[in-house]
């Protein structure tokens, strides 16, 4: 499942984050590799999200938050060495729990990025919404209602719209906050799926709560709690013969 090799596209080293005073993340270091769907896995408030969060500097809008160590990307630290965050975020693109579309038509929704960028031309504009969502995987579901409001798509198709959008700014990391835990099961395939088809042009990092989902799609898996990574590892190395008893134990249930 995994490649052969592969390089490091993100190196967290000794990182600390803490909200006031309360320490969220503890001496974190972890390697995330290129072209790869990475889990993170674990119960609720044990650190998955806030890793995430600081991997495209969502944390700075939290007053408070404070984060010692580094993230490189790579080789760029993000903390040390990008002034611009919106930088920062072309190159790493954000997939939210809830589908959050743009009051906007489909195609505004997708060209939002790009126009941000400053392309104007109409024919440019089209051809990247286009490639965008045949990229997602719903080209054929919306191209007869492009102009049409984002909000008529149904539950899992406003995910994938969201999906598109990211693709639109051409980033290299693609981070998704439980993408699925809102959606039907029909949906949740669908944007399974696309992550595995996505992996070929794309690093992907996927905070979920389904461990299942974790096994079926992930290259590697890292297991938190309270706030420290315990294991992480080859996803079937996690699933079938994990190292700790800590994992073992949530990975059969018998946690907590």
């Amino acid at each position: 499942m995994a490649q052969s090799n592969p390089a490091v596209g993100i190196r967290i080293k000794n990182l600390n984050l803490f909200y006031g005073d309360f320490q969220a993340l503890k001496n974190v270091n972890l390697d995330i590799y290129n072209k790869e769907i990475t889990a993170f896995i674990g119960p609720s408030g044990c650190g998955k999200s806030s890793l995430l969060r600081c991997l495209n500097r969502m944390n700075d809008l939290i007053e408070g938050c404070r984060i010692e160590g580094s993230v490189t990307i790579d080789g760029q630290d993000i903390y040390k060495d990008i002034r611009d965050v919106s930088l920062l975020r072309r190159k790493v693109g954000m997939v939210f729990q809830k589908p959050n579309p743009f009051p906007m038509s489909v195609f505004d929704n997708v060209a939002y990025g790009a126009r941000a960028l400053g392309i104007r031309r109409k024919s440019e504009l089209a051809a990247i919404v286009e490639e965008s969502l045949m990229q997602a995987a719903m080209w054929d579901e919306v191209k007869d209602r492009l102009h049409k409001s984002a909000f008529a798509l149904s539950g899992g198709q406003q995910q994938r719209l969201c999906i598109a959008r990211a693709l639109a700014i051409r980033p290299e990391v693609i981070l998704m906050d439980e993408p699925t835990s809102a959606l039907d099961p029909i949906s949740t395939g669908k944007i399974e799926d696309l992550c595995d088809r996505l992996k070929k042009d794309y690093t992907i990092v996927v905070v979920t709560h389904n461990m299942q989902q974790a096994a079926r799609i992930s290259d590697k898996t890292v297991f938190f709690l309270l706030g420290e990574i315990i294991e992480a590892d080859e996803t079937d190395k996690i699933f079938t013969n994990p190292a700790h008893r800590q994992t073992e134990r949530y990975i059969s249930g018998r946690f907590g």
